[in-house]
C-alpha cells in the first residue's frame, strides 16, 4: 500500500489578491485547480489513502472528499502561527504505515507519470539547475546519498515539491518531527528542516525530472505567464 500526503494549509501571501478568496491550491490554471493535477497523478500512480492537510480557508477543500475515493481532510489548526512542520506534525500518526508521497498542494503537475514509478528508495523529485540558485537543493555524496537539504547551492538539484519515503524511512520522519516538536524554535521549522537534522537516519537520494513536468507557480505574475487567462488579473 502507499499513501500521500498533500499540504494545502498555506496562506498563499504572494498570490494576492487571488488568495484573498480562495485557498492558493485551489486557484484553477488551464481550468483545473492547481491540487487536482497533484490528486490525478497520486490516484494515477495507485496510491490507495491520501491526506490533505489544510488551513488558510480549509473550508473549500470539503468536495475533495466526495470526489476522490480515500481522500481525508485534515486540519491544521497551526498553520498560521507555525511553519510547515506543523502541517507533518498533524498527520504524524499516519507516516510510518507505508510508503509515502508527501507533496506540497500548490504545484501545477504538466505530466501525472512522474508518480507512476515509484523509486526503489526514499527521495526527493529534484530539478537540475546550471549554475548558482538560492533555492532549497541537496547535496550528495559520490553514491547519490544526500547529504545537505537546504538554501543555496550550485549546479545542483533544486527541490520541487515532491518526495517519496519508504516506510521505515517515513517512521524516522515521524519520530524526528515529534522530538523536534518538543523543542523550543520548533515554530520556525520547514519540515525539510528537520529531514536535512536527521540525514544521518534516512536513506534519501533524489529523483531527477524535468523543469517542465512540474511548474512552481508562486506569483499572480507567474500564474499569469503558465495561464494567460490570468493577465488582466496581474495587471
Amino acid at each position: 500500500m502507499t499513501t500521500a500526503i498533500v499540504m494545502a494549509a498555506g496562506l498563499g501571501s504572494r498570490m494576492r489578491p487571488l488568495t484573498d478568496t480562495t485557498a492558493k491550491p485551489l486557484i484553477k490554471v488551464h481550468g483545473v485547480p492547481m491540487i487536482e493535477t497533484v490528486l490525478e497523478g497520486i490516484y494515477a500512480a495507485g496510491v490507495e489513502k491520501v491526506y490533505v492537510v489544510v488551513g488558510y480557508h480549509g473550508e473549500q477543500f470539503a468536495p475533495l472528499e466526495q470526489k476522490y475515493p480515500g481522500l481525508t481532510v485534515v486540519k491544521n489548526t497551526e498553520y498560521d502561527t507555525k511553519n510547515n512542520i506543523s502541517s507533518i506534525r498533524a498527520v504524524c500518526s499516519r507516516l510510518g504505515e507505508a510508503d509515502t508521497f508527501i507533496c506540497e498542494a500548490d504545484l501545477y503537475v504538466k505530466d501525472p507519470k512522474i508518480f507512476a514509478e515509484h523509486p526503489d528508495r526514499s527521495c526527493y523529485y529534484g530539478v537540475m539547475v546550471p549554475g548558482h540558485s538560492d533555492d532549497w537543493v541537496f547535496e550528495q555524496d559520490t553514491d547519490g546519498r544526500i547529504t545537505r537539504v537546504g538554501k543555496g547551492g550550485d549546479d545542483l538539484y533544486n527541490m520541487c515539491g515532491v518526495a517519496y519515503f519508504k516506510r521505515c524511512d517515513a517512521g524516522r520522519l515521524r519520530d524526528a518531527i515529534l522530538t523536534a516538536y518538543e523543542k523550543p524554535g520548533h515554530e520556525d521549522l520547514f519540515w525539510d528542516d528537520v529531514v536535512d537534522r536527521n540525514l544521518d537516519l534516512l536513506d534519501l537520494t533524489v529523483h531527477p525530472i524535468r523543469r517542465e513536468q512540474i511548474v512552481e507557480l508562486d506569483t499572480v505574475a507567474e500564474l499569469a505567464e503558465e495561464d494567460p487567462s490570468y493577465k488582466t488579473t496581474e495587471g
